[in-house]
C-alpha cells in the first residue's frame, strides 16, 4: 500500500516534516511518497499547491495526507479546499494553548527555526567548524577545547554524529579513529588519556561495518569481514578495560545516536 504525504509550510518546512514523519512512522505497513513544499507564503503559491495536491489525488486514487504549519489563515483556507486529508499542526495546538496561557499567539512565520538568540546561533556555527576542523584525529592539540571526543573504528558513524551534535545541540565534538596500531595493548591511545572524561565510544556490528567499508574500498583487507570482526572485538575490549561508555550504532539513526549520547554524558544543548 502506498500513499502520498505533503509537508507544507510558509517557512522551511522542518517542523511539518518532523512532526509529520513522527506520525507516519507509526504505520510501518504503508509506503509513503513524501513531498516537502516550503515557503508557501502567498495566495498564488497556495492556489498552485492546491492544484498540485488535487492532481496527485487524481493520479493516486487516494487523497494525499497534508501536514501543514501555515500561519496565515487566508493561505490555510485556500489549501484546505484541496482534495487532501488535512492535518493542521499549528491550528490544532495553538488555539488550546492560547486558552491555557490566556495569551494570543504572535502568528509569526519561521519562529521555530529562526536565529532567535544570535549568540547561541553563533555558538552552534562555531561548534560545526570545530567538528570539521577536528575530524578523524586531525588536530588532537585542540582536544582541550572539546565538549566531547567520539572514538571508534573507521566508518562507525563518528563524523556524521559529531556534525549533528554540533548543528543541533551546539556541542563541540571531535572524533578520533581507533586503528590497528592503537589496539596492540588494548589501551586508550596516549593522546586521548588526558581527555578521558570527554570520551565516548561508538561500535557497530562487523557485518554492517564490512558493508559500509566495501562501498569505499571494495574487496580490500580494510573492508573484509574478518578484519571488521577483529577491529570491533578489540575496540570493545578496550572500551570495557578502560571503562569508556559506548553504544552500538548499527540499528540507530544519527539523530538517535546523538540523543543517546547527550543523555548518557549529561551534555546540555545550547539554546
Amino acid at each position: 500500500m502506498k500513499r502520498t504525504a505533503f509537508f507544507i509550510s510558509d517557512g522551511t518546512g522542518l517542523t511539518a516534516e518532523g512532526l509529520g514523519n513522527s506520525l507516519l512512522a507509526q504505520f510501518e505497513k504503508i509506503e509513503f511518497e513524501r513531498i516537502t513544499v516550503p515557503y508557501i507564503d502567498d495566495e498564488e503559491k497556495a492556489r498552485e499547491l492546491t492544484t498540485r495536491i488535487n492532481k496527485v489525488a487524481e493520479e493516486d486514487g487516494d487523497r494525499p495526507l497534508v501536514f501543514d504549519t501555515i500561519v496565515n489563515e487566508d493561505i490555510r483556507a485556500i489549501i484546505s479546499e484541496a482534495n487532501g486529508f488535512m492535518v493542521d499542526i499549528f491550528g490544532t495546538f495553538l488555539d488550546p494553548l492560547e486558552q491555557e496561557l490566556q495569551s494570543s499567539s504572535s502568528y509569526s512565520v519561521g519562529k521555530s527555526h529562526g536565529i532567535g538568540n544570535e549568540s547561541n546561533y553563533e555558538k552552534r556555527i562555531h561548534a560545526v567548524n570545530f567538528a570539521l576542523d577536528n575530524d578523524d584525529g586531525a588536530r588532537t592539540r585542540h582536544y582541550d577545547e572539546a565538549d566531547l571526543i567520539l572514538v571508534g573504528a573507521s566508518r562507525s558513524g563518528k563524523t556524521p554524529t559529531c556534525l549533528y551534535l554540533a548543528l543541533q545541540y551546539g556541542v563541540k565534538a571531535a572524533n578520533y579513529p581507533i586503528t590497528e596500531d592503537d589496539l596492540d595493548d588494548q589501551r586508550l591511545p596516549d593522546v586521548l588519556r588526558p581527555h578521558r572524561e570527554k570520551i565516548f565510544g561508538l561500535t557497530i556490528e562487523p557485518e554492517r561495518l564490512a558493508t559500509i567499508r566495501n562501498e569505499r574500498r571494495p574487496n580490500s583487507r580494510y573492508s573484509s569481514l574478518n578484519q571488521c570482526m577483529h577491529e570491533v572485538e578489540e575496540i570493545e575490549t578496550m572500551y570495557r578495560r578502560e571503562r569508556i561508555p559506548y553504544m552500538n550504532t548499527t540499528a540507530y539513526s544519527v539523530e538517535e545516536i546523538s540523543t543517546r549520547i547527550m543523555v548518557t554524558t549529561g551534555l546540555k544543548r545550547v539554546r
